[in-house]
């Protein structure tokens, strides 16, 4: 059975009027009320038809990008305006705006869900699937409330991504095209779904080229430079060294550089590097990298298509994208050519 706001109300020992002045942010009504209702809501798994009806009727023309502004690291790079930049290219055709709301907030009230969703200042959410957890993925989803995920999700939400698996087998067939045959993979931390499709591109690669996958080559560690740098000089110094090295990033390649320079192996002649991602140290390194460009301005492009098109057409069906990284060969493997 259907619960209703009468339901909500009785619940709650309020007027319905109050409960209708919740679901709007009404200003008359006081904050400890307001978060008393929408537990009681949410206890009761209550979907507030009103939010429909409200984005069937009228629009916000406001889109809501989710940032952890306690990650430095996520909005102070160049792949986060990137990404704002794709996004903003969509939607400014369509007359709608970009707003960018902070996730951490230390009272309920200032919760995205109360502050953008609920109030319905915003007709959809863009957001890495850093933050948006299981739990909220599917109270946006009991609420039918449009959002996209920028990074593979569980469930059945939206998401784009890059294809991290072909990447793995970008890098690894490039180096073993080379001339490489003993390829080893550094950084990342195990349980992370990144780090396990690029990895398993890596075996992948291996297996269809007929080598063996060697497990004391593959070094889950934190991707960056210090990391890089230690699990280098083990590997390297080790009874069975590898030849090769695809990196999990920029800063374990920039480690490992620094490894093979002070044990005197020569890059590219003895030791072949490469790297997931372009930015920002590829074309700076001596020698420069081999890397894969993950185009995160396309990335924002493909999240605001696939957000709009939910929010057009609330029937569609759910979509998820794929995006193909760019190989990008530099010195540090082309011993070769």
């Amino acid at each position: 059975m259907k619960v209703t706001i009468s339901d909500i109300a009785k619940a709650a020992n309020v007027a319905k009027s109050t409960v209708s002045k919740v679901l709007n942010d009404s200003p008359k009504i006081s904050q400890e009320t307001k978060q008393r209702v929408r537990e009681i809501m949410k206890q009761m798994n209550y979907t507030p038809s009103s939010i429909a009806t409200q984005l069937a009727r009228q629009s916000s023309y406001n889109i809501g990008l989710l940032v952890d502004m306690s990650k430095e690291s996520e909005f102070l790079n160049q792949f986060f305006y990137n990404i704002i930049g794709g996004i903003e290219s969509v939607i400014v055709s369509l007359k709608y705006e970009l707003t960018l709301s902070n996730v951490q907030h230390s009272n309920p009230e200032g919760h995205f869900l109360n502050r953008l969703v609920l109030s319905k200042r915003v007709d959809g959410i863009i957001a890495n699937n850093s933050v948006l957890t299981e739990e909220l993925s599917a109270e946006l989803g009991r609420l039918q409330f449009p959002f996209i995920s920028i990074g593979e999700l569980a469930g059945s939400a939206g998401w784009v991504d890059f294809d991290n698996e072909l990447g793995g087998r970008m890098l690894t067939s490039h180096l073993l095209e080379q001339g490489y045959s003993a390829v080893a993979f550094i950084g990342g931390e195990e349980k992370e779904k990144i780090f396990t499709h690029r990895c398993n591109g890596y075996m992948q690669a291996l297996h269809q080229s007929g080598f063996t996958v060697h497990k004391e080559w593959i070094v889950n560690c934190k991707a960056n430079e210090h990391e890089g740098y230690q699990a280098a000089l083990k590997l390297l110094q080790g009874e069975n060294p590898p030849d090769s090295i695809v990196c999990m990033s920029n800063y374990v390649a920039f480690g490992v550089l620094q490894a093979a320079k002070e044990l005197g192996i020569n890059v590219p002649s003895q030791l072949g590097v490469a790297a997931f991602d372009e930015y920002p140290l590829s074309r700076y390194t001596t020698p420069p990298l081999t890397s894969l460009n993950i185009d995160t301005f396309k990335l924002g492009v493909s999240s605001g298509h696939l957000l709009m098109d939910r929010i057009l057409n609330p029937n569609m069906p759910t979509r998820h994208v794929l995006l193909e990284p760019e190989l990008i060969p530099r010195e540090s493997t082309l011993r070769n050519s």
